[in-house]
């Protein structure tokens, strides 16, 4: 494998490792948003099944194992109504568009284009979310400096 297939691998592992975050996530906004977003959760949760189980794809065809889930994840803040689980949507497509981000760095031809989909779809879904947006999704040290309603890396 060369070196640029190896850091390829390495970002797409990333990707997968916050999907399977992604889902982990909304379960948890699921079990709390308003009936009125409900539709909206579930629509993201089943995107982010679906960019999951693609990566996990990739990973095999790349000759890699792809990462499990992990049992359990820890969330950034408690999350004990509507407004809080609003608030760890955007938090998680901020975090999504991120890792997406490094994916476009390190892909090229249809990968690339793929990851740079899924890091739009992301940072359109946090806009949606947060009813705001960023200056620069998916770049946490240039969103932190260029606008005041950027969430800062975690």
């Amino acid at each position: 494998m060369s070196k640029a297939e190896a850091g390829e691998l390495t970002a797409l592992q990333a990707a997968l490792a916050a999907e399977h975050a992604a889902v982990y996530g909304y379960g948890v906004v699921g079990g709390r948003i308003r009936q009125e977003r409900r539709a909206e959760a579930r629509g993201a949760y089943d995107a982010h099944r679906a960019r999951r189980d693609a990566l996990v794809r990739e990973v095999l065809d790349l000759g890699g194992e792809p990462v499990a889930a992990e049992p359990g994840y820890a969330l950034p803040f408690a999350v004990a109504d509507s407004a809080a689980a609003t608030r760890l949507a955007a938090e998680v497509e901020d975090r999504v568009a991120g890792v997406y981000s490094d994916l476009v760095r390190a892909a090229t031809g249809a990968r690339r284009r793929t990851a740079a989909e899924a890091l739009r779809e992301a940072a359109v879904r946090a806009v949606r979310w947060r009813g705001e947006s960023v200056a620069f999704p998916g770049l946490a040290e240039r969103a932190a400096t260029g606008s005041a309603s950027a969430t800062p890396p975690a």
